[in-house]
């Protein structure tokens, strides 16, 4: 328990990139919706679960979810070892990192928190965690005054690096300079939209559907379970409709040669 509560807070913390970003989010970039039919769709998980493996796991842990788990997705244990598992991992393990704390200290500022409820706990910013990730993850940029070279329109100053470049690209963000209308002689930036400078691996249709599935599997990491909850919940309300009709003729006929 002691070790779950450590890791809430580790991901509600002032961090690497994707903590306090409800906070950094909070009158600031409007949030895009994500496309919630991506958690009933099992390739769309199944391919969340290779990019989040690929591109976060270097870092982020999830240390509350193993591998094996990802059979509720229908994944085999044998697709499992061969396409999501590390030299040195067993499919029994959990998806731990093996970055020492202090060097992500040194590199980073702070470790980088663990993901495995990270959706659940970024919701509020004006939107679901969902929402938030899904336009965290789609609004970086190149940022030369920044120590990355990288900033974020939904979490201004990041400094977490854009790990999905090599799939969207490079983009550079347009901004047009407007007088403040409530005091003429200061000026204020507006954003206009972004430029693309190199093309990435994919297009924006496939880099925002890659975004969706990732976020997809980050939300389901979060509540594995959640699926096979809203169907037993489905069939406890029928049973009870089913329960209050047999219950309401039962007491007509109980009451019916009562004056």
């Amino acid at each position: 328990m002691k070790k779950y509560l450590f890791s809430l807070l580790a991901a509600l913390s002032i961090s690497v990139g994707l903590p306090s970003v409800a906070v950094a989010n909070e009158g600031g970039y409007h949030l895009d919706t994500f496309p919630v039919e991506k958690m009933s769709d099992m390739s769309a998980l199944q391919n969340g679960a290779k990019l989040f493996v690929n591109y976060c796991l270097n870092c982020h842990a999830a240390a509350y979810m193993r591998y094996n788990r990802m059979k509720d997705i229908g994944l085999t244990e044998l697709q499992i070892k061969q396409n999501l598992l590390f030299a040195t991992d067993k499919v029994g393990d959990t998806m731990k990192v093996s970055l020492d704390p202090k060097q992500a200290k040194e590199w980073f500022g702070a470790q980088p928190p663990d993901l495995s409820v990270i959706a659940r706990s970024r919701a509020g910013a004006g939107g679901s965690g969902a929402d938030y990730l899904y336009t965290y993850l789609r609004t970086y940029y190149r940022d030369p005054t920044k120590p990355t070279g990288w900033n974020n329109l939904a979490y201004p100053g990041v400094a977490m690096p854009h790990v999905l470049w090599e799939l969207q690209g490079q983009r550079t963000a347009k901004y047009v300079d407007e007088k403040d209308h409530h005091d003429p002689t200061k000026v204020t930036q507006r954003f206009e939209g972004f430029e693309q400078v190199s093309p990435g691996k994919l297009d924006d249709h496939g880099y925002d559907e890659a975004v969706g599935d990732l976020v997809a599997y980050l939300q389901w990491i979060g509540e594995p379970a959640q699926a096979r909850r809203v169907q037993i919940g489905v069939w406890v309300l029928m049973f009870l409709g089913l329960l209050t009709v047999f219950t309401w003729r039962l007491n007509a006929v109980y009451w019916k040669d009562v004056k």
